[in-house]
């Protein structure tokens, strides 16, 4: 029996776990959209970093004065050297407060340092962490409020609709949640007793004295997946918490080249893996079994053709669930194998850049963990 056999068969029974397994992660169960709720949004600030956002920073604002007349927004200036200040206060948002940023301390990511600065002024029982690229649909913010209460969810996060108009868009980012999503199934980190945990940190609902018994942002103070990691000590102190999906918080950045996306990714895919050399030698001997040696395989005769084919075939139906979800084109799905190389590659760059680099570029600034 040849390696290449071997390998093949093991790709088509990784395929056929991810299709079977009970909590099946690439299903798009957990979702959550915007309903007009008689919420009180009184107790509730959102909470917005920016750092260079001139272009998106108005457009989140004018969503939120869809939200609520009163809606208290915290923006803290990360040090912008742009526009983004003036734009923001063009909008003329009732209760908006713009707190400049100090300099970045060692040790600190810029996202998480402009957060903790700006939760000392929350006053409010509920805080609303949101990126400044996202809008939001009117009522959705009643919305989650009300789900959180019901269900005591003590942090509530949203993955934002990302903009899928480009071709290169259009490829890779359904599979940006796809693979996120095979990574931390939603079914299980919603799950109070797994311990599973994981959030979306573009809009993150959680109760004010929960954060404060957790310390703040300072115990997740350099983490790169900050979003992953907070919700893991959350769920860790006894509380719930949930993700899901949603069309209704939309992200207006612009992947429009190639390399933007490859900077997305590879700013944590290695973090994802702990900066371990072993696990980035496990991670792509699974990811060339899962996508490279089926297309091989589909090139040879008899048996392994056909097991290629079948491999080939329960990808598309585990890839198509993400696609319907953002209504896009089907066809997409004939893709996910040449997806999975390009996102290998990705992973790769992200261990180069922590070796030989001087850390994970992101907003003009390195991090190396």
């Amino acid at each position: 029996m040849s390696f290449l056999f071997l390998a093949t068969m093991l790709g088509l029974s990784i395929w056929v776990i991810i299709l079977f397994l009970p909590f099946q992660s690439y299903r798009v169960n957990e979702s959550l959209e915007t309903e007009i709720t008689k919420e009180n949004l009184d107790d509730v600030t959102v909470l917005i970093p920016a750092r260079n956002e001139a272009q998106t920073i108005k457009k989140t604002l004018a969503s939120l004065k869809m939200q609520h007349n009163d809606l208290k927004v915290i923006l803290v200036d990360d040090q912008s050297t742009d526009s983004t200040v003036k734009e923001a206060k063009s909008i003329k948002l009732h209760n908006l407060s713009i707190i400049p940023g100090t300099k970045l301390p060692s040790g600190w990511s810029g996202k998480l340092w402009a957060l903790e600065q700006g939760r000392k002024y929350i006053k409010t029982k509920f805080l609303l962490l949101l990126d400044a690229d996202i809008i939001l649909e009117p009522g959705l913010i009643g919305k989650i409020l009300f789900k959180a209460k019901q269900a005591d969810i003590k942090l509530l996060s949203l993955m934002a609709h990302y903009r899928m108009i480009s071709l290169w868009e259009k490829l890779l980012m359904p599979a940006y949640v796809f693979f996120f999503k095979l990574l931390y199934p939603f079914s299980l980190s919603n799950l109070p007793n797994s311990r599973i945990a994981a959030a979306a940190g573009g809009c993150i609902l959680l109760e004010t004295e929960v954060l404060r018994k957790l310390g703040g942002f300072e115990p997740i103070k350099n983490a790169l997946i900050d979003d992953c990691m907070l919700a893991r000590r959350v769920k860790k102190n006894g509380h719930k918490t949930w993700i899901g999906l949603t069309h209704s918080a939309i992200s207006i950045r612009q992947y429009e080249k190639f390399s933007e996306i490859s900077q997305l990714v590879t700013r944590t895919a290695y973090t994802q893996l702990r900066y371990s050399p072993i696990l980035l030698l496990i991670c792509m001997l699974i990811m060339s079994i899962a996508f490279i040696i089926p297309l091989i395989a589909i090139l040879q005769d008899g048996s392994m053709m056909l097991m290629g084919l079948a491999t080939f075939f329960i990808q598309i139906i585990c890839y198509f669930p993400i696609l319907k979800y953002y209504s896009m084109n089907p066809l997409y799905a004939l893709s996910l194998s040449f997806i999975g190389i390009l996102y290998m590659l990705f992973t790769l760059n992200s261990s180069y850049h922590y070796y030989f680099n001087k850390g994970a570029l992101w907003k003009k600034r390195y991090y190396k963990n």
